[in-house]
């Protein structure tokens, strides 16, 4: 396994990293059990979920992904120590009352407390938000990040969802503090979705805060959808919305699979090992639902692709310049 800092920290962490959204609603607690351990096994040890992953509607509050894990490590044999854990707050988790979601200084007590009991630790090593609260100030949300590192809560923090002009206010702000501030940037990056390329990734490695990217298969639709045996899965059949997307963009997938057939790699793990290859990108999130995919992911990390492909992705998927650039001389 490969690993590297985490942003400009020196938390060291797996260049992939194992996402837990569908431990619960999709993977049984066994299954999810069993992925981690092929996790660490592989020595992947950076492992990301979040106070609201396990609800099977929408109405329901989160929680239960947490206590999935938290039950895994209570088994012991070094879980916890081996593992990087980053979980988020912002999403609500209640029903009814207010104060029970975004980041007052309230809700981030709350919510990571509440954390810390699902999870059956004592400590985060990684706590996110899970969205930009434009009606908090930063001096209170990092007032009360501050109080949960002096408790010895948590160890560093990330954000996730933001834009570019958030990570600069919200680094500028800590700064003022003389505080860390975020090592850290979750995001939506993959070959489809690139927007980031035009203030997100420059903001991020300006400020020295890794990038995370979320969704790195886009749904499915990179990840060989075409030739996939029988077709698409009955999760993707039964998304209208995926479906219409699919018929929107079958040409491009289509010469993306050409494309992988040419450099004799599976496309999920050319997806994969061209995050890798991106600037500033510490690690894309997988979320398999079986330990055989998360094997079928680890080959990502020893290709990598020669300008040629480089530039022939880039031809299929035409890439952003950081801003101004991207839209003015």
């Amino acid at each position: 396994m490969q690993y590297v800092h985490l942003g400009r920290s020196g938390l060291r962490v797996s260049r992939l990293c194992l996402g837990t959204m569908n431990f619960g609603p999709r993977t049984e607690e066994a299954q999810a059990f069993a992925i981690m351990d092929r996790a660490h096994e592989h020595g992947l040890n950076f492992f990301d979920t979040a106070n609201v992953y396990g609800r099977t509607a929408q109405d329901q509050p989160g929680g239960h992904t947490e206590e999935i894990l938290g039950r895994w490590f209570a088994q012991g044999g070094g879980r916890r120590e081996r593992t990087v854990l980053a979980t988020k707050v912002y999403g609500n988790m209640g029903t009814t009352w207010p104060n029970e979601d975004r980041l007052s200084a309230l809700n981030i007590r709350r919510s990571a407390d509440a954390s810390l009991r699902r999870l059956q630790t004592d400590y985060l090593d990684l706590y996110q938000m899970h969205h930009v609260d434009r009606d908090t100030p930063w001096d209170e949300i990092w007032e009360a990040m501050e109080v949960l590192r002096h408790q010895g809560k948590v160890l560093y923090f990330g954000s996730s969802n933001f834009a570019g002009w958030h990570i600069a206010k919200a680094q500028e702000a800590a700064a003022r503090r003389g505080f860390l501030g975020l090592v850290s940037e979750q995001s939506l990056y993959n070959l489809f979705v690139r927007e980031l390329e035009m203030e997100v990734l420059p903001a991020a490695i300006n400020y020295g805060v890794g990038v995370i990217p979320w969704s790195p298969l886009q749904g499915g639709l990179l990840g060989g959808i075409l030739s996939q045996k029988g077709g698409p899965g009955r999760r993707f059949q039964d998304n209208d919305r995926a479906q219409e997307t699919l018929r929107r963009e079958h040409a491009r997938v289509e010469a993306y699979e050409d494309l992988c057939r040419s450099v004799g790699a599976e496309p999920a793990v050319v997806a994969l090992a061209w995050l890798l290859s991106r600037p500033g990108v510490t690690g894309p999130i997988i979320g398999p639902r079986t330990a055989e995919q998360l094997d079928g992911a680890l080959p990502a990390l020893d290709l990598t692709l020669d300008e040629s492909t480089l530039a022939a992705l880039d031809k299929i998927f035409p890439p952003h310049k950081p801003s101004p650039e991207d839209y003015a001389w």
